[in-house]
């Protein structure tokens, strides 16, 4: 891929997951494996997908993974993204800023927080336990 954007992924967006296909489908590239900044906390929501937000304290490093999305997909992907979700920027451990999927506040209020796991893998790995 010649050019794209780079777009951070922390729950069904990424590889095996349910939502994975819709970056597929727009030619997305799998980058790497990733970690936030220790400034997100994260629930889950409904337990079909998380929420990722950014928070003064209490935070935590939030695995993800990196993908570049060809610029007209990134909208494409962000239509099919569940209610509550969008893109904004996302901090990451090495001092990177880039664009990725969080949660509006008021998506995660009464939700189970999830943060503990590090990320939604983990979490939902401890459920198969």
């Amino acid at each position: 891929m010649e050019s794209g954007i780079l777009l951070a992924v922390n729950g069904t967006l990424m590889r095996g997951l349910e939502l994975n296909g819709n970056l597929l489908a727009v030619g997305a590239v799998f980058l790497r494996e990733d970690l936030t900044a220790p400034v997100y906390r994260l629930w889950s929501i409904k337990d079909k997908y998380p929420g990722m937000v950014r928070v003064k304290e209490g935070g935590v490093a939030i695995a993800l993974e990196i993908w570049q999305v060809p610029p007209a997909g990134l909208v494409q992907v962000l239509l099919q993204e569940p209610p509550g979700l969008s893109i904004g920027q996302v901090h990451l451990q090495n001092g990177e800023t880039t664009l990725g999927v969080l949660a509006e506040p008021i998506t995660c209020e009464g939700k189970q927080e999830i943060t503990k796991y590090g990320g939604w893998r983990a979490y939902k790995q401890s459920q198969q336990s």
